[in-house]
C-alpha cells in the first residue's frame, strides 16, 4: 500500500551535463531545465555553437543580402527602373558592411540564446570538456581545470570543415566556410570547390553579390543526392546568371599565386581566380574527448553511434547533432537533443523519423524537400505516384515574375497518403511546411486538396498538385 508521503514524493530528476552549446545542446538544455533538471553546458566558443557563430546564421544572413540583390536585378520585368543602362551596374555589395552585419546578428543570436538558458537556471561554463567516464567530465577553462559530475551526459560537439592536404586554407585567398566572413572586399573571381549544399549555397550567394563564380563539381550534377529535377533547375539558373559549373571535375590542388589562386584539376587543366572557397565536407569534433574511455562507440569516420532516441553505447550518455553523422541539419540536432532529454527524464518520446525530416537549400532559387524522394521510388524502396507542377503556371508566381521552380508531391500508391515532396522557388523553406505536415500526420492527398488556400498564392500549387494526384488513384 502506498502512503500519502510516497504519493507526494517528487520525481528525482537527474542532473545533466551537456558538451557543446549548439542546437543539439542548447535545445536539450532548455527542455531539461524547464522540467526541473539541474543542467550544465560546457561550450568552448559561444552559445549557439558553429550553427549560430560560423555556419547557419552567418551564411543565411549573407544569402539574404544576395537574394535582395537578385530580386532587384529581376525587378526590371516588373517595371522598376534604376535609371541605369544595366541594373547590375546600379547595385554594389559592400562586403565589409555585409560581413559586419552578418557577425553582429550571429553575436546577437548567441547572446539571446545564453540569456534564455540563464533565465531557466542553466549553468554555462566556457571551456573544453573531456570525458573521464560516463558520469565524469574534466573541464579545461584555460588557466584552471575542474571536475564536473552528472547523472547523464549529452555530447553535442558538432563538426569542423574538412581540409584537402593540397589546399590548406590560409584565411586570405584559400578559405573554408568559417573564414569567408573575414573578407573586406568582394572576391572578383571566386572558385568554389565542392558542389554539395554548402558549396552550392555560397556559389549562389557570391554570384548574387556580384562575384564571377566558378563551381567545381566532381559529379554529373550539382547537389548530388538531392532531387535531380531540382538540381537541373538550379543549374539552368546558374547558367543564366553567368555562374560557371565545371561538372565531372575534381580539384587536385589549390595554390596561392601573386594575385590570386590556381586550382589544378584531375585532368591536369587549371582554373585561376582571385579567391578559392573549399567546401568538401566536415569532420566530427570527437577526437581527444575521452569518448572511448567512457565507453562511447565511434564509427570509422569518427562519428558517434546513436540509436533512434539518441543513446550511445555507454549507459546514460546521449549524443546529438553533426557529431552523430545522422543528418547535418540544425533542426535534426535540436530534435535529437529534445528526444534525448525526453528519454532520460521519462517523458513521452518517439524515435527520430528521418522520413519526416524537412530540409532546405538556401540557393537562389531555394530547394526544399521532405520524406520519400523520387529516387526512392526508382530504386523500388517505395511505390508511389508523383505530380510535378511548374510555378510558371501559378498566378501569384506570374505576378511576382517567378519563372523558376516547381512543386512536387509524392503519394503512396494505392492508399494516396502523402509520403514526400519537393518545392523549388523563392520561399521554398516556408512552402515545404504544409507538405511536411501532411507527411508527418499521414494525410491523404484529398485532405490536402480539400483544404482552402489563398488565391492567388504559391501554396495554391500544393493543393493543385494534390488534386491531380487524386486522379492518379
Amino acid at each position: 500500500m502506498t502512503s500519502d508521503q510516497d504519493v507526494n514524493q517528487p520525481f528525482a530528476v537527474p542532473s545533466l551535463a551537456i558538451l557543446g552549446g549548439g542546437p543539439g545542446g542548447y535545445e536539450a538544455a532548455m527542455v531539461a531545465a524547464s522540467m526541473g533538471a539541474k543542467v550544465t553546458i560546457v561550450e568552448r566558443a559561444g552559445l549557439g555553437g558553429s550553427a549560430v557563430l560560423t555556419d547557419v546564421v552567418p551564411s543565411k544572413t549573407l544569402i539574404a543580402t544576395a537574394e535582395s540583390m537578385n530580386r532587384s536585378i529581376d525587378s526590371a520585368e516588373l517595371g522598376v527602373s534604376f535609371n541605369a543602362d544595366d541594373v547590375k551596374d546600379a547595385l554594389r555589395a559592400d562586403l565589409q558592411q555585409v560581413n559586419q552585419r552578418v557577425m553582429k546578428l550571429a553575436k546577437e543570436q548567441s547572446t539571446d540564446i545564453r540569456g534564455g538558458l540563464e533565465a531557466l537556471g542553466v549553468t554555462i561554463i566556457i571551456g573544453t570538456g573531456r570525458m573521464l567516464d560516463p558520469h565524469t567530465i574534466e573541464v579545461d577553462r584555460g588557466e584552471t581545470k575542474e571536475i564536473l559530475k552528472a547523472d547523464a551526459v549529452l555530447v553535442s560537439v558538432g563538426a569542423h570543415p574538412r581540409e584537402l592536404p593540397s589546399a590548406r586554407p590560409d584565411g586570405k585567398r584559400i578559405l573554408n566556410w568559417t573564414q569567408i566572413y573575414d573578407l573586406d572586399e568582394l572576391p572578383e573571381e571566386l572558385i568554389v570547390v565542392g558542389s554539395g549544399v554548402t558549396g552550392a549555397e555560397f556559389a549562389s550567394a557570391f554570384n548574387g553579390l556580384g562575384s564571377k563564380v566558378t563551381l567545381i563539381s566532381s559529379r554529373d550534377q550539382v547537389l548530388p543526392g538531392e532531387d535531380s529535377d531540382a538540381a537541373a533547375v538550379l543549374e539552368q539558373v546558374f547558367e543564366r546568371r553567368g555562374l560557371r559549373v565545371l561538372s565531372r571535375s575534381r580539384a587536385q590542388s589549390v595554390e596561392r599565386t601573386d594575385d590570386g589562386v590556381t586550382v589544378t584539376l584531375g585532368d591536369g587543366s587549371q582554373v585561376t581566380g582571385t579567391h578559392c572557397l573549399v567546401c568538401v565536407g566536415s569532420i566530427p569534433n570527437t577526437s581527444g574527448m575521452g569518448l572511448e574511455a567512457a565507453g562511447v562507440e565511434l564509427t570509422p569516420s569518427g562519428h558517434i553511434k546513436v540509436d533512434g532516441v539518441s543513446r550511445t553505447s555507454a549507459p546514460n550518455v546521449y549524443a546529438a547533432g553533426d557529431c552523430t553523422g545522422v543528418l547535418a541539419l540544425a533542426s535534426v540536432a535540436a530534435m535529437q537533443g529534445r528526444i534525448a532529454v525526453a528519454h532520460l527524464l521519462g517523458d513521452g518520446v518517439s524515435p527520430l523519423k528521418l522520413t519526416q525530416v524537412s530540409s532546405n537549400i538556401f540557393t537562389s532559387p531555394e530547394i526544399a524537400s521532405v520524406g520519400v524522394s523520387e529516387a526512392d521510388l526508382e530504386s523500388g524502396r517505395y511505390q508511389g505516384d508523383v505530380v510535378k507542377l511548374p510555378l510558371q503556371t501559378n498566378a501569384r508566381a506570374k505576378m511576382r515574375n517567378v519563372n523558376d521552380g516547381f512543386v512536387k508531391i509524392i503519394a503512396r500508391k494505392g492508399s494516396g497518403t502523402v509520403i514526400g515532396g519537393v518545392v523549388v522557388g523563392a520561399g521554398a523553406c516556408e512552402l515545404i511546411f504544409p507538405i511536411s505536415l501532411a507527411v508527418a500526420q499521414k494525410l491523404h492527398v484529398d485532405d490536402v486538396a480539400n483544404t482552402f488556400t489563398v488565391y492567388p498564392s504559391l501554396s495554391g500549387s500544393i493543393a493543385e498538385a494534390a488534386r491531380r494526384l487524386h486522379v492518379h488513384m
